[in-house]
């Protein structure tokens, strides 16, 4: 009969982090490890596994550096190995992802090279749900920092202290988008919110708003000098005067102009099987130095002719190719899927009266305010979501209408199914976050408890896990092909 040990002890007994110990037994590299709910046991007789399975090149993992991390929505997606609808899913453009678990139209993308080692936000509740999730995947809450970038910057900067992580692989990060959102002000880098979210003091520098805090990105990138970055903002900053032609500039000038900044695309969620109506700027920038030579002419090239769709899903780009068929212009069109649906992401949840989770028993009992107010409308079913926006109450959409309001799910009126707004959970199967995400928590010794309207705010936030899991996917699969 066995005996075991835990992964703190085999961690100390071969001189390997938690985590990695973790990873090892998940890819099945612990001899005997098996999982007992959440916790791995490991023989006490089990091998410290060699770094090279015999016969097989093993590829290190690659180090994420997040930023305005939000609850994770990029994280998860660079990470992977969560589950989403199996129609989200292109076999035919991806015959060799390895999914699993499919079950009851269900199935579980598989985990990536990508591993977050530090993650960042202003915000207590997106780091409250980000640690309870993160955490359960053997990522440890520490690595989360909750302080605004600029005052991380000056602290390392200033101080000399170390605040990021070295080995950067990736730095990631979705700057604060309010101020170039077509449905905020639109105030872009003149922002009247500081970097903490507050009124902005007179006495504070310009540089310290809101609408500037991809400059504090480029700070960070600066430092750790990964091989990639990636910033993601709203589609409403490219129809802000030259705001995109500016931060392509700024962002090329990292580390006195060591960065290759390809023009930002906009990528459609749609297209890549999210049920949603979402659009997202994608900026990239490669580490020149780091580049093969083949890589860098290659980019050079597509840098000049981007606005060719050929070019835009060529060999070296690192923009992901469409899956599904909504807005995507590709050579691959024959081969697309239908997008997916609003009805396919909520099937099988029950009323929130009668459900025993707490993302779905709460949503936002707002009354109709009227069609000439934002968010009273009843979403499409059969059609894709709306924009989950970082709103709540009555800016959340509703699930059904009454006909007196002009409701039209008649089918599920005619059972006498109350109108009501999307639940927290509904909302966040819309971004495609997993069920096993639980965004409602209470109270506990180290946070405060998380409220559905803190939960609407960081799930309309984030960045839909699906997409950047396409975006990650892409970058993994060309990375010995950029950096050799």
């Amino acid at each position: 009969m066995h005996e075991y040990i835990s992964t703190k002890e085999a961690s100390e007994k071969w001189n390997l982090s938690i985590r990695r110990i973790q990873i090892l037994c998940t890819k099945g590299r612990v001899s005997g490890a098996e999982k007992h709910g959440k916790v791995w046991m490991i023989p006490s007789s089990s091998k410290k596994p060699c770094d090279q399975p015999p016969g097989k090149k093993v590829k290190k993992d690659l180090n994420v550096l997040s930023l305005f991390s939000g609850c994770g929505g990029m994280d998860l997606g660079f990470e992977g190995n969560f589950t989403v609808r199996k129609k989200s899913i292109n076999h035919r453009i991806h015959p060799n992802w390895k999914i699993t678990n499919q079950k009851m139209g269900w199935a579980k993308l598989p985990a990536t090279r990508f591993k977050t080692i530090f993650a960042n936000d202003i915000r207590a509740e997106a780091k409250r749900a980000w640690t309870n999730f993160f955490s359960k995947r053997g990522v440890p809450s520490t690595i989360y920092c909750l302080d605004s970038i600029v005052d991380l910057v000056k602290l390392h900067r200033e101080n000399s202290i170390k605040i990021f992580p070295s080995q950067v692989d990736i730095v990631t990060g979705g700057f604060p988008c309010q101020d170039f959102s077509i449905a905020g002000r639109r105030n872009g880098f003149n922002s009247k919110k500081s970097h903490t979210g507050k009124v902005l003091d007179i006495n504070e520098p310009t540089i310290e708003n809101r609408g500037h805090l991809y400059m504090w990105m480029k700070e960070v990138i600066s430092i750790v000098q990964p091989k990639i970055f990636i910033a993601e903002n709203v589609k409403g900053l490219v129809n802000l005067a030259d705001v995109k032609n500016i931060i392509e500039k700024d962002f090329a000038n990292a580390c006195n102009g060591g960065y290759l900044v390809l023009p930002a695309q906009v990528l459609h969620a749609a297209d890549y099987g999210v049920p949603q109506n979402r659009e997202r700027v994608i900026f990239i920038g490669f580490k020149k130095s780091a580049l093969t030579s083949s890589a860098c002419t290659a980019l050079n090239k597509l840098n000049a002719g981007f606005n060719s769709h050929k070019n835009l899903y060529s060999e070296y780009s690192p923009y992901p190719e469409p899956t599904h068929n909504y807005s995507a212009t590709t050579r691959n069109l024959k081969n697309l899927l239908p997008h997916t649906t609003v009805r396919e992401y909520l099937s099988g949840l029950v009323e929130p009266e009668a459900s025993s989770d707490p993302s779905q028993q709460k949503y936002s009992h707002a009354k109709y305010m009227g069609k000439h107010c934002q968010g009273q409308t009843e979403v499409s079913l059969d059609g894709l979501g709306p924009t989950i926006r970082s709103e709540h109450h009555g800016n959340i959409e509703f699930r059904r209408l009454s006909v007196e309001h002009g409701g039209t799910h008649f089918d599920e009126l005619n059972q006498g199914l109350a109108e009501r707004r999307l639940s927290v959970r509904e909302c966040a199967r819309i971004q495609t976050f997993p069920d096993d995400y639980q965004f409602i928590l209470p109270k506990n010794n180290e946070y405060k408890a998380v409220s559905s309207s803190e939960a609407y705010k960081i799930i309309g936030n984030a960045v839909p896990p699906l997409l950047a899991f396409h975006i990650a996917k892409r970058l993994e699969d060309n990375w010995e092909k950029y950096f050799g």
